[in-house]
């Protein structure tokens, strides 16, 4: 501030001199010479592309060039319900209402007529979902459909000749090639709409993330990569030397919550297979062998990798029995995949495809047996569905069904599918069994929505559900 008027007092008194000049001795000066006018380059005119050093050019800035095109920003819209404000309601105001969070992730373009992938979190609970293409055109997108347990969705933009990224296979990667990490963290606070890249190198291919994870996504056979990933950067995707993805950016191992060189991403193949699922069903059908595994009761990552897969039960009816596995089997080989923990075996279930048959070698006592399972859909994806107020969708609980989850209670109606709205009102949540309503016992799914229908705008309803192997309750009324 000092310098600021130092420098404005200065020309207040070079104004004042040359007023006094011009009353002194204007008419015998000669008129200043003409200046020539100052020549200014455009920086983007000084830096041409033909005048750029081709050594500069390396195979890392041409698979740069090649797929940052097609990658775009993920911008999403979610609405929660705001809590009770006490002061708020004391003085006259609505005391709650909602509010809206906004959301940030990156994607890429997987065909020219609008394709897109990202994580399944990124767009998790959205009202609305918006994408931002390289040049700063932005269009509301459409979610065709997403599978949270691999955290993987497809959306879908109303556009054409949109530049596409071209898919690598996962299935081929070395250890320390060149990887390169191109997403949009933390959005347009850089800027402008221009993707980040950062690069590194594989560095390891089937990781299994045992520590917690957001959402309800399995984090196994993933590749790890200590190109910097950071927030926002989640579903770009993660490309080779040549220029091909190789995997979709997901998750971060850090104690601080920046990158510390461990990132992770979704192998392409596994990506490629639920896209082709999700575009041609809306939904992943989750592979289902029914075969449940001892889980290792230690604290110690080691032992925990060395504690081998071993068959706790088989679900009566289930594939795993028709092939006939055997409690106290273990499983050592699942086609070309040794199995040495529960960890992967379940990096194998999410590459198994409904209708598929997968070839397992499983030890018996002393003797090596080879078994073929024919993969099938979850029993309750498989079963069928009851509507009930629009926004629950219920199936009867089968002794399969119960033998896979775990449920307690002989009979009642499993909650297969709930809005947002109707879980945060009723405390219920997707995979809850209900039980009873009043005093009516719940026998399968057409009861609850007979129940409901009856007791609807008549009194309050009381609702048991099993959760967990407890029974909770919720009240409420259908107007």
């Amino acid at each position: 501030m000092r310098r600021a008027a130092m420098l404005g007092a200065l020309a207040m008194l070079a104004a004042c001199q040359g007023d006094q000049s011009r009353d002194t001795s204007a008419a015998t000066a000669a008129p200043p010479a003409a200046l020539p006018p100052l020549q200014v380059e455009s920086a983007n005119a000084a830096i041409r592309s033909d005048s750029i050093d081709p050594r500069r050019r390396t195979i890392l800035t041409e698979a740069v060039a090649k797929v940052s095109p097609a990658v775009v920003t993920v911008q999403t819209e979610v609405v929660q319900n705001a809590p009770v404000d006490p002061f708020d309601a004391f003085f006259g105001g609505p005391g709650s209402g909602q509010r809206v969070l906004q959301g940030l992730g990156s994607g890429f373009i997987v065909r020219g007529d609008g394709v897109i992938v990202t994580n399944a979190h990124v767009v998790n609970d959205a009202k609305t979902i918006s994408v931002a293409l390289r040049d700063g055109t932005s269009y509301r997108a459409r979610l065709v459909g997403k599978d949270e347990t691999n955290d993987i969705a497809v959306l879908r933009i109303d556009a054409k000749n949109l530049p596409v990224a071209e898919l690598g296979n996962s299935d081929s990667l070395l250890i320390g090639e060149w990887a390169i990490a191109i997403g949009n963290p933390y959005g347009f606070l850089l800027g402008n709409s221009e993707p980040s890249v950062t690069t590194g190198v594989i560095s390891g291919t089937g990781r299994n993330l045992v520590a917690p994870n957001e959402g309800s996504a399995t984090y196994v056979d993933m590749i790890q990569t200590d190109a910097a990933i950071n927030h926002g950067n989640s579903g770009g995707p993660l490309v080779d030397a040549v220029g091909e993805v190789i995997g979709m950016n997901s998750s971060i191992y850090s104690p601080s919550g920046g990158s510390v060189g461990l990132g992770f991403a979704i192998p392409i193949n596994r990506v490629k297979r639920v896209m082709e699922d999700l575009l041609l069903h809306g939904v992943v059908r989750q592979p289902w062998l029914g075969i449940k595994l001892e889980l290792p009761q230690t604290n110690s990552p080691l032992e925990a990798l060395r504690f081998g897969v071993n068959v706790r039960a088989v679900v009566p009816g289930s594939p795993a029995d028709v092939a006939g596995l055997k409690t106290g089997d273990t499983l050592v080989r699942a086609g070309n995949r040794p199995l040495r923990n529960p960890f992967d075996w379940e990096a194998e279930k999410l590459d198994l495809r409904v209708g598929e048959h997968v070839q397992l070698v499983v030890k018996r006592g002393d003797r090596q047996v080879p078994v073929t399972v024919t993969v099938a859909a979850l029993p309750d994806e498989s079963a069928p569905k009851v509507q009930v107020l629009k926004e629950l969708e219920l199936v009867t609980v089968t002794p399969a069904i119960r033998a896979e989850r775990g449920i307690r209670s002989p009979h009642g109606a499993l909650i297969y599918a709930v809005s947002s709205r109707v879980s945060d009102d009723l405390g219920i949540a997707k995979g809850d069994v209900i039980v009873q309503v009043n005093q009516v016992p719940i026998e399968n799914a057409q009861d609850v929505q007979k129940a409901l229908n009856a007791l609807a705008g008549r009194s309050v309803i009381h609702m048991y559900f099993e959760r967990g192997g407890q029974i909770y309750t919720t009240d409420f009324m259908v107007r």
